[in-house]
């Protein structure tokens, strides 16, 4: 069973300057996550790269479904 804080770091740990917000109940997880890595890239190749990062515990399926949204420092600051 994964927990939130672990994704967290994860993601944190694999793109640069990322913040993320993870919230789940040890299967599902829903996340905001925002990093200057996503400029210029389109969502779903956003979504490719976290999935990339979490790929081994989607392929142990410890991890099951995780529904994201992606934002740039940018897109994230227009959004509040």
């Amino acid at each position: 069973m994964m927990e939130p804080d672990n994704i967290k770091r994860m993601l944190e740990a694999a793109l640069s300057d990322c913040q993320a917000e993870v919230s789940g109940d040890g299967r599902h997880f829903q996340a905001l996550i925002i990093s200057p890595e996503f400029e210029g890239k389109g969502l779903i190749q956003r979504h490719r790269m976290v999935n990339a990062i979490l790929k081994a515990h989607f392929d142990t399926e410890v991890l099951h479904a995780l529904s994201m949204r992606t934002l740039t420092p940018a897109e994230n600051a227009g959004a509040q």
